[in-house]
């Protein structure tokens, strides 16, 4: 294993010890009550159990009741991320990463944010304590919360909902990697599982962005950041196309 870590690039390597012991401590803490998914994953900005720190955290946090969920998120880092690294350095690298990461986080936002703001003011309509409701929220009291018809129950219902939504992974900023690397080596060929047959990077990955955007709209309910992924991805091609454009070079 450590002969493994050793052919690994240093921010890559760190990446992937933070993850894995993030998820271990966080097995740790459920197993004595704690809920670090929702304490370190994102929720929306004006959610009120959001938390500044969770920008970063965020990134670090998977679920815990999907194993597959951060297996595949570290192979993908260390699949592309590795090769980023050693391409642009350890520097140019941790930039990328962390704004594909805040790319993801801001794109998540764009639409929850504003449900909640017109959910608020449709409580203050209704005459309830949206300052109460927040406090009920963060003590985990949501059971406590009175409602005189089934208007106010519905839009209470909703406002719990979207403040307790949580987002947690390096998916987006994965999506940032990956869709760099397609857009520097869109020639490369991808080995797929299943069927075991070769596939340039520019259809596998596009393939997959464009299921996201798609997914992103239509697929609501399915408890998947879809606009997380595509903002990581945006930025990420983003950031390739102007670094491409400086650097003067072009990598097929």
């Amino acid at each position: 294993m450590f002969s493994f870590l050793n052919n690994i690039p240093q921010v890559t390597k760190n990446l992937l010890i933070l993850n894995v012991l993030t998820y271990i401590a966080a097995l740790v803490l459920s197993g004595k009550g704690i809920d670090a998914y929702s304490m370190l994953g994102t929720h929306y900005l004006n959610s009120p159990l959001f938390q500044p720190f969770q920008v970063i955290t965020y990134m670090f946090m998977h679920s815990l009741q999907d194993f597959t969920h951060i297996l595949f998120n570290m192979l993908i880092l260390v699949m592309f991320g590795a090769h980023l690294e050693r391409l642009w350095g350890p520097k140019r690298y941790f930039i990328f990463y962390f704004a594909s990461g805040l790319g993801a986080f801001l794109l998540y936002n764009s639409i929850g944010m504003w449900e909640i703001f017109e959910l608020k003011k449709h409580m203050s309509q209704l005459g309830i304590d949206v300052n109460v409701v927040n406090h009920k929220i963060k003590e985990g009291f949501i059971d406590q919360i009175m409602y005189n018809t089934e208007d106010e129950h519905l839009v209470l219902q909703r406002y719990y909902d979207l403040s307790v939504s949580t987002m947690a992974g390096a998916s987006g900023a994965l999506f940032g990697i990956m869709a760099g690397f397609a857009v520097l080596f869109p020639n490369t060929e991808l080995m797929l599982l299943f069927p075991p047959i070769p596939v340039k990077a520019k259809y596998l990955i596009g393939a997959y962005l464009i299921f996201e955007i798609y997914s992103s709209l239509y697929a609501v309910n399915d408890h998947v950041a879809h606009l997380a992924h595509v903002g990581g991805a945006i930025v990420g091609i983003a950031l390739v196309l102007i670094w491409r454009r400086t650097d003067r070079q072009n990598f097929w």
